[in-house]
């Protein structure tokens, strides 16, 4: 059982003065409260599944060809999803947390978003490998507050990574994750991918999971013979292959 405790540690921000910037975007983190390892909690504040889900980077062309348009008050019944290349989205120039702000300007016009999901690789160092669940459940907690609706994402690794990488997620809550680049599909891989999920499965007893990406594996069906609501959304490639098979 994850445990916050009710003091949990405050981030203090100096007051302003000549020069000062925020690196480390404390200002996301205003009443935060934070796990024994200094993971925030990143509460799943949406209360339905989505109907649909797109990409950051498509969301940004929509934005884009609005903007452009002059459409400034758009609106698009889809929730933002994150699976894709971090360089989509946390490359130079497109760092959505270097440019938070920019990225909120594309979120706030979309019906929600799955917090993101930045890369643990299990060859990343492991500050690396922190840094980035930091920065998930932080970034997902901030735009939480900000009153658009956020799914919590859960993401694990190898074995050592089970020491922090459920910390920001919420219990008893729907949960979002990702299959595209578990590894699952190879069955070398597939008893690591399983053995996290029913892990996270027992630790955080989500009554239901968002899965991007093929959910027709046999560990979802016991969970679904478990009782917990199973959502899957075929991931882009999915959809380009069976559009490809349909017309063979």
């Amino acid at each position: 059982m994850l445990i916050y405790p009710k003091n949990s540690p405050t981030i203090n921000i100096p007051r302003n003065r000549s020069g000062l910037l925020d690196m480390w975007n404390a200002f996301m983190l205003k009443g935060a409260r934070f796990s024994p390892n200094d993971i925030p909690l990143c509460p799943t504040t949406a209360t339905t599944p989505p109907s649909r889900l797109i990409s950051y980077d498509e969301a940004k062309s929509i934005h884009r060809k609005e903007m452009q348009n002059s459409n400034v008050d758009y609106h698009v019944d889809v929730f933002i999803h994150f699976y894709i290349d971090d360089q989509k989205f946390d490359g130079k120039r497109s760092s959505i947390w270097l440019y938070p702000k920019n990225a909120l300007e594309v979120i706030c016009h979309f019906a929600g978003m799955i917090a993101p999901d930045f890369s643990t690789y299990a060859d990343f160092p492991e500050p690396l490998k922190l840094w980035n669940f930091y920065r998930m459940c932080t970034f997902g907690y901030w735009v939480g507050t900000l009153g658009i609706p956020v799914i919590s994402n859960v993401r694990w690794g190898t074995e050592e990574t089970r020491r922090y990488c459920f910390d920001g997620n919420p219990q008893k809550s729907m949960l979002a994750i990702g299959t595209v680049a578990s590894g699952i599909r190879l069955v070398k891989n597939r008893l690591l991918f399983e053995t996290g999920l029913f892990y996270m499965v027992d630790l955080l007893e989500p009554h239901t999971i968002i899965v991007y990406g093929s959910a027709n594996y046999p560990c979802f069906d016991i969970l679904r013979k478990r009782g917990i609501h199973i959502v899957s959304f075929p991931s882009k490639t999915s959809e380009a292959f069976a559009r490809k098979k349909q017309y063979e």
